[in-house]
């Protein structure tokens, strides 16, 4: 029932960098664009930024990729983050590093975004040690190491980063880059689950509920699964709907398994879709309909599910 994968690479882009303790243009352009006069922000950060301002070109960086006060430019983007980057501003390295591994505003070149990963990483910036983390695991710009992986993600989840502290909880569960450990794959997915990750969530209840790393406790399995579900994850949410179904920690309740499992059918979920169309030839929480029944058993079957081609033919359905 689990699903278990890497977190992607998280590209969003940084605030803008803070202005100096001096009064100036640069205050003056921060003022400008906090009030949203994007353009005059541009006018006053220009003239700095091509006299060698770091801060003031990674902004206009930023500004490029967002189209703000200009017209939007990935090309221009990399152009300023290069310039910041190239004097060591971490958060412009780490966004030329998305722009390479992307292919935005040139051409895709995961080696080169290792290299600014790198750099940035060096610096101690967590996003940018999770994202050469990424590299490490998937074999992209370098060659695969888990146990570079590992040691990236752990400087990052050190400082809090949730996406790397899931990592690391996938890491131990499955023994890459380090000897394999329930316990210590709980206590990462954990740190996540409480900074809101849904596929953090998800997982940690899947530990409970097998009793793998920690106690078994149905209580706790739906506590995780049900803030997974909350946020729309479809593993969280068929999860709820199965313990409703079977009744563990809980009263069985079919209407609420049915609930939950169309929640996840609704969003494509093969499983899901197989087990409404049960329900629902069955009169399980939902009202009898055969047709009903099909109608799911074939949106699983489109995606492959076996089982659902089964019943298909098992009802005389081509």
């Amino acid at each position: 029932m689990k699903k278990i994968m890497l977190a992607l690479t998280a590209a969003s882009l940084c605030a803008l960098a803070p202005f100096p303790a001096f009064a100036g243009p640069f205050e003056d352009g921060l003022a400008a664009y906090n009030k949203k006069n994007y353009a005059a922000a541009y006018s006053l950060w220009k003239p700095l930024a091509e006299q060698g301002n770091k801060n003031a070109q990674f902004n206009l960086g930023v500004m490029f990729e967002k189209g703000l006060g200009v017209t939007k430019s990935n090309a221009q983007a990399v152009h300023w983050y290069r310039k910041a980057a190239e004097q060591g501003h971490a958060t412009a390295q780490y966004n030329l590093g998305t722009m390479y591994e992307k292919g935005l505003g040139g051409t895709k070149n995961n080696a080169q975004a290792v290299e600014w990963y790198r750099k940035s990483a060096d610096q101690e910036y967590a996003i940018a040690q999770f994202s050469l983390g990424n590299m490490y695991y998937d074999a992209h710009g370098i060659p695969q190491n888990y146990f570079e992986a590992f040691r990236w993600f752990l400087k990052a989840a050190e400082q809090g980063n949730k996406n790397a502290q899931y990592n690391l909880g996938i890491m131990y569960k499955n023994g890459r880059g380090v000897t394999k450990s329930a316990n210590q794959a709980v206590d990462w997915y954990r740190k996540s689950a409480e900074q809101g990750l849904k596929d953090a969530q998800y997982n940690l209840g899947t530990m409970y509920e097998h009793g793998e790393g920690v106690t078994k406790d149905y209580a706790q399995a739906l506590k995780w699964y049900r803030a997974s579900a909350a946020q729309g994850y479809i593993y969280g949410q068929y999860a709820l709907g199965s313990m409703y179904y079977a009744g563990r920690g809980l009263t069985k309740d079919y209407a609420q398994a049915a609930q939950w499992y169309r929640k996840a059918a609704d969003q494509g979920f093969a499983k899901a879709q197989l087990n409404l169309g049960v329900m629902y030839y069955k009169g399980q929480g939902v009202s009898k309909d055969k047709n009903t029944a099909i109608d799911w058993f074939k949106k699983a079957a489109v995606q492959g599910n076996k089982d659902a081609k089964t019943a298909l033919t098992q009802l005389g359905v081509q």
